[in-house]
């Protein structure tokens, strides 16, 4: 039955594989709509700034008053590949066994939270506020610990330098720095500074991936990677820059219950910052 669902999903899902930032790039803009030409034709005026919505506004706020930089950002998000046919961050998320799909770094500049991570169109960096809006799930920030406060200085530096540089997209998840993809620029950000933050997972070995024979099968059939392929992942609990003990948790993600269910609202405790929003919800 799964099998036949999964089917006509692929089949018949009308969804434009764009996520949405994808929709606030200008008509007709080329190149990396979030790289340095594109953020100074933003300061310029040349094209028009990002509108803020009253959502945005309050994700703005929350955002400066709790993160910092080097914090660690994590969310579900929904890029799609054949076509925007297949959901491609869920499919990771859930054979890794994780909440998330997608890491990035932050930083403060100039009073205001920028973040810097890599897609499909090259390194990247936007306004928190614009950046939350691609996330579809679970979000959740760590933090080093204060006594290794220098190494989130060293990984935002690696991040500007990626920036500038305009290092590719990785699409074969190599784990040379010739190119990155999101996770692994995370990881080397820190790696840049001493700091390891979590070791590679072969593909095979994700800890669901018994689960999903039909996607692991089409996944090898319609890319170059095998499952012998190692890759740095979010993770959980157990492994995966999640788990990495040099981190502490800022904003964990809500709680499952017993049926594995999410409850509709619950508190939480933030290192002594008590933030009120998750998503899907307003931030207070």
């Amino acid at each position: 039955m799964w099998t036949l669902v999964w089917c006509m999903t692929l089949l018949f899902n009308g969804h434009d594989g764009k996520e949405p930032t994808d929709r606030l790039i200008p008509p007709g803009w080329v190149g990396n709509p979030w790289g340095p030409a594109a953020t100074q034709a933003r300061a310029s005026g040349a094209i028009p700034p990002i509108p803020m919505t009253p959502l945005m506004q309050q994700w703005d706020r929350w955002g400066k008053q709790v993160i910092r930089d080097g914090d660690i950002l994590f969310r579900r998000g929904d890029a799609r590949v054949l076509f925007g046919r297949f959901p491609f961050s869920r499919f990771i998320a859930n054979a890794s066994g994780s909440l998330y799909s997608h890491t990035s770094i932050a930083a403060i500049e100039g009073g205001e939270v920028v973040v810097y991570d890599i897609t499909k169109a090259g390194a990247r960096r936007q306004p928190f506020a614009v950046w939350v809006l691609d996330n579809v799930g679970a979000f959740g920030v760590k933090r080093v610990r204060p006594e290794l406060r220098s190494h989130a200085d060293e990984a935002v530096r690696f991040c500007r330098r990626t920036f500038e540089e305009q290092v590719p997209f990785d699409y074969t998840l190599e784990l040379d720095d010739q190119a990155l993809y999101c996770v692994e620029m995370t990881e080397k950000a820190y790696r840049s500074s001493g700091l390891v933050l979590s070791e590679p997972v072969r593909l095979g070995d994700m800890e669901n991936a018994s689960q999903f024979p039909i996607c692991m099968f089409l996944f090898q059939k319609l890319s170059t990677l095998t499952l012998e392929q190692a890759a740095y992942f979010p993770g959980n609990d157990r492994h995966g820059i999640w788990s990495c003990s040099s981190l502490m948790t800022v904003y964990p993600p809500p709680p499952a219950s017993a049926s594995g269910a999410r409850p509709a609202h619950q508190k939480r405790a933030v290192s002594g910052e008590k933030p009120g929003v998750r998503p899907g919800s307003r931030p207070t």
